[in-house]
């Protein structure tokens, strides 16, 4: 039997079935992964440089400065077919819901309804004073005419409502957790499950399924293993599910 079908007929069986996303999902929305040499976003800077809370406190204005191109083409792209493919499943009733490492926002957009973002999302910056929040892009624009850093009214200096290297996971994290120990499958779509804590929640589930172009650190015990773009293999699973 063909790898698409061995995964629709989980997928048809479960009962309860989990997605995890990395940034492999949305490549072919043109947002560049982490890991993949010479095009990976750290294969081009240290991300406890850039993306840390030591480094936003040390230098705030050079924080949003560097951050300022990359948080714009997050906020900006739109979702691809893989998006559109898992909101379908959930629409089907064949998927419960996504645990998502992405911060782009795009299963939104795509029309998912149930996502978990266990590091945030680029949607809003807030001010750690007060509290107050603003939209990404407003801020952005502020940013890169020069108003820099960007200012709360009382005078914080706000930070995106993303996880940063220093920070602790949110309780969208623990949730997850609880969901992968329960769920009868657990799909992971383009991670190579090597970010911690995020990865232990493959081993968690009780049966596990993979996509993704390169190898991942659970594909020995996968009950499939797809090797592929996300957007391309999801599309083809339509049509066996």
């Amino acid at each position: 039997m063909d790898s698409i079908e061995q995964l629709a007929r989980l997928l048809t069986e479960s009962k309860d079935t989990l997605v995890l996303t990395g940034a492999g999902v949305s490549t072919e929305s043109g947002i560049p992964d982490f890991r993949s040499p010479g095009t990976g976003l750290w294969s081009q800077m240290d991300p406890m440089e850039l993306l840390s809370r030591s480094a936003l406190s040390r230098n705030p204005a050079e924080f949003w400065r560097r951050s300022e191109p990359i948080f714009r083409q997050m906020a900006s792209s739109q979702p691809n077919k893989g998006h559109y493919a898992l909101a379908q499943l959930e629409k089907r009733g064949l998927v419960r819901g996504i645990v998502t490492q992405n911060i782009d926002s795009l299963h939104q957009r795509a029309g998912s309804n149930c996502v978990l973002e266990v590091h945030g999302h680029l949607r809003t910056a807030s001010c750690p004073h007060c509290g107050a929040e603003r939209e990404m892009l407003p801020l952005l624009d502020q940013v890169a005419s020069g108003d820099n850093p960007p200012r709360c009214n009382c005078g914080g200096i706000f930070r995106p409502n993303v996880v940063l290297y220093g920070d602790t996971l949110p309780d969208a994290f623990q949730r997850a957790f609880q969901w992968a120990r329960v769920c009868d499958l657990l799909l992971v779509v383009g991670s190579s499950l090597e970010v911690a804590p995020v990865c232990w929640l493959a081993p968690t589930a009780s049966r596990l399924a993979i996509i993704n172009l390169g190898e991942t650190q659970c594909d020995e015990i996968a009950s499939v293993l797809i090797r592929g773009k996300a957007g391309e293999v999801l599309n083809s699973l339509l049509e066996f599910a």
